[in-house]
């Protein structure tokens, strides 16, 4: 007998970084990547050194997530630091943030040549910013933590 699987593009998709204890929210990433994605960010911190991210809503690569040596791209006042990914440090720029706040990050890579300032540019792949909306349990447990405002 072959199960069906729900392929449907309105299916709701995979909670990633979202600790759960005793049937309740217990912690809940504001970003994550995907295994493709925490493999370049390895193969590149190996070549590279510590690395940092950067996603800004940005004029010359738009709003792709930014991959630099640790401490070559200085953050501001602006910039908020929303997690780690695979080690780095993740920041986004506040204006950013205030459009994708009702969303978790999910890096991801794809086939392509990546940002002009970006370190995956020569890897033929490119580092791709998906998003999903919380979950009702999880935006409380954001707003419950000061991670985000209740507005």
């Amino acid at each position: 007998m072959v199960q069906a699987t729900n392929t449907s593009p309105f299916a709701a998709p995979p909670r990633l970084g979202v600790r759960m204890r005793d049937g309740q929210v217990d912690d809940v990433a504001q970003v994550v990547a995907t295994d493709a994605a925490l493999v370049l960010v390895a193969r590149l911190g190996a070549r590279h050194g510590p690395l940092m991210f950067h996603q800004s809503g940005g004029c010359c690569d738009g709003s792709a997530p930014m991959c630099f040596p640790r401490g070559e791209f200085l953050v501001g006042d602006g910039d908020i630091l929303l997690g780690q990914v695979g080690g780095a440090p993740f920041f986004i720029g506040e204006s950013q943030y205030a459009y994708w706040c009702h969303t978790q990050l999910v890096i991801d890579v794809v086939p392509g040549r990546g940002g002009m300032f970006s370190l995956e540019g020569p890897e033929g792949s490119r580092f791709l910013t998906r998003s999903r909306l919380y979950q009702d349990d999880e935006w409380r447990w954001l707003v419950e933590h000061g991670k985000v405002s209740p507005t």
